[in-house]
């Protein structure tokens, strides 16, 4: 083999490699039947949820998720693949789901969440879950209710300490 082609090869494994250690969820889609237009419109609508998506050689993939320590995806680097790599949990796959409902031909196999392999279910299933931020407003929401109950109930009892202390007594 050419020692040039050799040197791509590893930097492009490298590059996956990057990618891969840099998200928190890797989802590989089958991207056949697909117009240059539809994936520029996908590729937009991922960078702004923060992710990216590369196409590269399966085997390529598959020894980057080797070299990491990644097993169970070897079933699904089967075709034309993209690799849509998220920094947030939820928000490629969100955006991957949604643009799969509208584009048929777009189809999610499987990938990585958090250094675990899930399938075409798990995917989905991640991409239905709240943002990060949402279940941090979620949370806050819960923490807060006791105390503002509280503040209810002592106004309520004040108001009607009010309420008495102003009606005129009766003799």
């Amino acid at each position: 083999m050419n020692k040039t082609v050799l040197q791509q090869k590893k930097a492009t494994v490298k590059e996956i490699e990057d990618g891969i250690s840099s998200s928190k969820t890797i989802a590989v889609v089958s991207y056949h039947g697909l117009s240059v237009s539809e994936l520029t419109e996908l590729r937009r609508s991922l960078a702004e949820k923060d992710s990216s998506m590369g196409v590269y050689k399966n085997t390529l993939v598959a020894r980057a998720f080797k070299e990491l320590g990644y097993t169970g995806l070897d079933e699904i680097l089967e075709g034309p693949n993209a690799f849509v790599f998220s920094k947030d949990v939820t928000s490629g796959a969100a955006v991957l789901n949604k643009f799969s409902r509208y584009h048929e031909n777009l189809v999610i196999k499987g990938g990585l969440v958090e250094g675990k392999a899930v399938d075409q279910a798990g995917m989905k299933e991640v991409a239905k879950l709240p943002s990060k931020e949402v279940l941090l407003s979620m949370f806050c929401m819960v923490l807060n209710e006791p105390v503002a109950k509280f503040a209810r109930a002592i106004k309520s009892i004040a108001d009607k300490s009010g309420d008495a202390a102003s009606a005129p007594a009766a003799n």
